[in-house]
């Protein structure tokens, strides 16, 4: 008998979620963001399933890109950090890849080189982010460059990342998009700005391209829902089973450290899964779970392949009863990842990048 946790990943989800980001923009292509193995869910399952819809794809790096020319997507695919040293431009060019330039090294090595077919580049600007990207004040004369090497460079586009557009008063990204439309205006230039949150909030940030990331996965990044964002559908469900029951008297503790202590008497399911599979261990008692769709609680602390929860409630939860960590349980109660991530303090991507081979992944078209 097979450990019974799962990472069941929903692709008909994946398809209404990119179809959200697409609709909300009309006017705007929607690049897919892949990176980080598509954030868990397994990037070249995930990019099969877009290939229809997505008119390109973005990844983190070179690796990332390759692995998806491997598995036989054709689609464009944008490396968003662009290349980590000269000697990758060489893989570009054969994987017919798109490339970000955020720093001179980078520029310089790209025009140093002569590719079998001119690589379309994604300048990136730093409107205050302040991790990559040139100055706006530099990046005129960078495009100028650029744009004069024709034999190299293929389409080009501007692009920068928002700080603060997840939030629900974001003064910071207004001051960030006011000073990339300045810079598209005078380099008459294509805009590629909207992250997740941007996507969803933000529509006059949607540009020439949009960048969807977390939102493809069912994940809500803003900090106040709106009605767009109640849309998303979650793409993962990390499902186990109870492998044991307990019954406690008042007092009695649970776990490592003893940290739960059973209020009054209690039954405790024993649950295969743990921070071993990617589960967060910062998880506070109170952490909600799915117990044959009905909700309740972790009691004790996360040990690394088995969780405890409350189930003195449900009276009927057995053996075998089905455990949703997050996502839809089988009578179609959803858990948000984002729920969860809070009682963890921390957030949906983490958890979601963070579940473990050890888990394996399901795939279900619906």
């Amino acid at each position: 008998m097979a450990r019974p946790l799962i990472a069941d990943i929903d692709l008909e989800a994946l398809r209404h979620n990119y179809c959200l980001a697409r609709d909300l923009a009309p006017d705007s292509q929607a690049v897919a963001v892949l990176k980080a193995d598509a954030y868990g869910h397994g990037a070249v399952a995930c990019a099969r399933a877009l290939e229809d819809l997505a008119p390109a794809f973005a990844v983190a790096c070179i690796e990332e890109a390759i692995a998806l020319r491997e598995a036989g997507i054709a689609t464009p695919i944008v490396l968003l950090e662009g290349i980590f040293e000269a000697g990758e431009l060489e893989l570009v060019d054969a994987h017919d890849l798109w490339i970000a330039v955020h720093s001179d090294w980078q520029l310089e090595a790209l025009l140093a080189y002569r590719p079998q077919r001119p690589i379309p580049v994604w300048l990136k600007v730093d409107s205050g982010m302040h991790r990559l990207g040139f100055a706006p004040e530099q990046a005129e004369a960078v495009w100028a460059r650029l744009a004069a090497a024709p034999e190299v460079v293929g389409e080009m586009q501007l692009m920068s990342h928002f700080a603060t557009a997840d939030a629900a008063h974001p003064a910071y990204f207004e001051t960030q998009l006011l000073r990339m439309r300045a810079l598209a205006e005078r380099l008459d230039a294509p805009l590629c700005l909207a992250n997740s949150p941007a996507t969803l909030a933000h529509p006059e940030a949607h540009g020439a391209w949009n960048r969807p990331g977390v939102m493809l996965y069912g994940s809500d990044p803003l900090e106040v829902a709106n009605e767009a964002s109640r849309g998303l559908q979650p793409v993962m469900t990390l499902r186990s089973e109870i492998i044991a029951v307990r019954d406690l008297a008042p007092g009695e503790p649970v776990g490592y450290a003893g940290r739960w202590k059973a209020p009054r008497p209690a039954r405790i399911g024993v649950v295969a899964c743990g921070y071993g599979d990617g589960y967060d261990r910062h998880a506070v008692d109170g952490t909600p779970v799915l117990v044959d769709g009905r909700r309740t609680a972790i009691a004790g602390k996360v040990s690394m392949d088995m969780l405890t929860v409350d189930i003195t409630e449900i009276p009927e939860a057995e053996i075998g009863s089905e455990v949703v960590l997050w996502g839809r349980a089988a009578n179609g109660t959803v858990l948000s990842v984002d729920e969860v991530a809070r009682h963890c303090d921390t957030i949906s991507y983490t958890l979601l990048t963070g579940v473990l081979p050890r888990a394996p992944r399901r795939y279900n078209r619906g």
